[in-house]
């Protein structure tokens, strides 16, 4: 069989770009410049949680427990690499099952005498959307502020809402059930974003005295029904 010039350049451009297509690392962008990753794709190294609960499958954390692995309270997978004071931290998560499902990412956050346990600020995550891009405070106030909604939290510890810069239902819409998005905290002094895929989710000023400045991070596993909930490509920029 005879190749022309043009078959054979095609097939040595494909031939050089096939390292790259089953490269199993994350592609990262000049949007991450200046992140550094706190998963290995591979292992859990640097994280500490029940083995019972967590492992890493196909290159992606995975959390999950069963009707046979019940939990008696919210369990978490604490990262070990620090207690961030102002940083951006970037994730991509889903709840791939249908059902039941209700996780978060907790920072600025302490743990609790029972062990993996962790209460703080939270970025909510749940199968349903409903609670999915609220900032919550576990055991640490509640709701601080919903989809949609600018709040400052005063010194009663109570958020007051002072702009309500879009509908929670229409933000809804870019959050895909099942599939995986991406998670981007901003938080700087007592000031806190939280974005998915790209749009600005809720925003809160915490004047507090209860504020948190610095604390760990951490990946929820919610008590109730059996659930699964996946992360991977976890990366961090503190600020200098």
């Amino acid at each position: 069989m005879r190749f022309s010039p043009a078959s054979i350049r095609s097939m040595l451009l494909a031939g050089a770009m096939l390292p790259l297509l089953i490269s199993s690392g994350p592609v990262f962008s000049a949007a991450d410049e200046g992140f550094k990753p706190l998963f290995d794709g591979k292992t859990l190294e640097g994280w500490d949680g029940d083995p019972k609960l967590w492992r890493v499958d196909d290159g992606v954390i995975t959390g999950e427990t069963t009707k046979e692995n019940p939990l008696g309270y919210n369990s978490f997978l604490i990262w070990r690499g620090g207690k961030p004071a102002d940083f951006e931290l970037k994730a991509e998560f889903r709840l791939p099952n249908k059902g039941f499902g209700n996780s978060g990412i907790q920072f600025r956050s302490w743990e609790e005498k029972e062990k993996w346990r962790v209460s703080g600020y939270q970025a909510d995550i749940e199968a349903e959307n409903k609670y999915t891009g609220i900032c919550y405070g576990e055991n640490f106030r509640g709701i601080l502020a919903e989809r949609g909604q600018k709040t400052v939290v005063g010194k009663n510890h109570k958020p007051i809402v002072v702009e309500k810069f879009a509908d929670a239902a229409e933000l809804a819409k870019t959050i895909k059930k099942q599939k995986w998005n991406e998670y981007h905290l901003i938080v700087k002094g007592n000031h806190i974003i939280e974005k998915i895929n790209g749009r600005t989710m809720c925003e809160v000023t915490d004047e507090d005295d209860r504020a948190r400045r610095d604390g760990i991070i951490a990946l929820q596993l919610h008590v109730g029904e059996p659930m699964k909930v996946q992360f991977r490509n976890v990366r961090l920029k503190e600020a200098k």
